[in-house]
């Protein structure tokens, strides 16, 4: 089967239902990199002797998945993308298995960091539903694959938390090998062929992305911004556990996990974000977004001791950190068109990276100054956004684009 350059523009139903399809797939794979974030008190009874280091689960799974971005996710321009995504199904199964096994808390580590290096397959669905799309619906496109993504991210974390409360945390990644193998058989039905736009060799398409970053200003500027909120909300995330596992609460990894439900409001206001960004331009979404992300660490501040107050916060982060993520991914697809992966691999490799950062930080932080510290390095965090938003106009040239 094989797909066009880009769906019809009168066939909304078909382009609709790949759209669909597209966010399932993005929701399903990703949500491998978030599943031992409420299963961290657990880790830490498997593997006492290795406590300090338990933050080094989620901080390798998210660097393992900025390498990946960076040298798998840029073959999406010169490949097939349903091919790769097979491929990649087959390597996160296997690193999955490891993680299920894991006798000790270094084997654990290492294939966290395999498993978030295959995981970028939702970084094939994303720059494949703004390839479909027509420029003006472009925003609203990626609002939609992006929101199965934020479903995947903020479920698996509450699916982590059942699993592991009842079975424990093997079971988590055992489960999920059922999962993955599952899709891709509804890849291999499904999903179309993609058309390569590049001919130029896995060297050179490195190379370019260098290129990319120096001669696209708006691609610099949303993937500091990125970079630094993603880092804020997997402070908070990466924290959570260890905070609800302690007085006053005592509660185990399913509560963790049920956190992730609220969190899916994030999910519902995707599309609506790049509906918006499309109408109002990206760069006043993320302003708004940087107020709210703000606004919630404020608000966890002062519910150290508050599951009501957490609850509310979670919505706010959850619907800042998307906003931002949406308008920022909408005007990076509209720099350079024929070169969408590798963009998609520059802004995504510096989220990650900023993701593992504050995940670190925030492991580091709760266990030297306490849930006030972590707010206060979340806010931290939020202030660099803001800084580089803020501090970095649209100029002359190619990086004034979409903005």
């Amino acid at each position: 089967m094989s797909v066009p350059d880009s769906a019809p523009a009168g066939d909304g139903q078909s382009l609709s239902s790949l759209l669909i399809l597209l966010a399932i797939i993005a929701g399903v794979s990703v949500a491998s990199i978030y599943y031992n974030q409420p299963l961290l008190d657990d880790f830490r009874q498997t593997f006492p002797a290795g406590a300090a280091w338990i933050g080094a689960v989620p901080a390798a799974t998210q660097l393992g998945y900025a390498s990946g971005m960076l040298l798998l996710a840029p073959l999406g321009d010169r490949f097939d993308r349903r091919r790769l995504i097979l491929l990649q199904i087959a390597g996160v199964c296997v690193a999955l298995f490891v993680a299920a096994t894991a006798p000790t808390l270094a084997v654990l580590i290492g294939a966290s960091l395999a498993i978030g290096v295959l995981s970028t397959i939702a970084q094939q669905a994303v720059p494949f539903a703004a390839e479909l799309a027509p420029p003006e619906a472009r925003g609203h496109a990626v609002g939609t694959v992006m929101s199965g993504l934020l479903i995947g991210i903020l479920l698996a974390r509450t699916a982590a938390g059942f699993i592991g409360q009842y079975f424990g945390w093997r079971a988590v990644f055992g489960s999920t090998i059922v999962v993955l193998l599952g899709l891709a058989v509804v890849v291999v039905l499904k999903l179309p062929r993609s058309r390569p736009t590049s001919t130029l060799s896995y060297g050179k398409l490195l190379v370019s992305m260098w290129h990319l970053t120096v001669e696209l200003r708006g691609l610099r500027e949303a993937a500091a911004t990125g970079a630094f909120l993603f880092g804020a909300f997997s402070m908070f995330w990466t924290v959570l556990t260890l905070l609800l596992a302690g007085a006053p609460f005592h509660l185990g990894p399913q509560a963790a996990g049920l956190f992730g439900i609220v969190g899916a409001a994030g999910a519902l206001v995707a599309p609506l974000a790049g509906r918006s960004a499309d109408k109002r331009g990206a760069r006043a979404i993320i302003t708004f977004a940087l107020v709210l992300v703000v606004l919630a660490f404020l608000i966890f501040s002062f519910s150290g001791k508050s599951l009501a107050g957490l609850a509310i916060g979670v919505i706010v982060l959850d619907v800042g950190v998307q906003a931002a993520q949406i308008s920022n991914q909408s005007r990076i697809y509209a720099l350079r068109p024929e070169a969408r992966s590798r963009v998609n691999t520059v802004y995504l490799v510096a989220y990650f990276i900023g993701g593992a950062i504050g995940s670190a930080v925030g492991a580091a932080t709760w266990h030297a100054f306490g849930w006030l510290g972590v707010c206060a390095a979340g806010l931290a965090f939020t202030a660099l956004a803001g800084w580089v938003h803020l501090g970095m106009r649209p100029g002359a040239g190619q990086g004034a684009q979409a903005t």
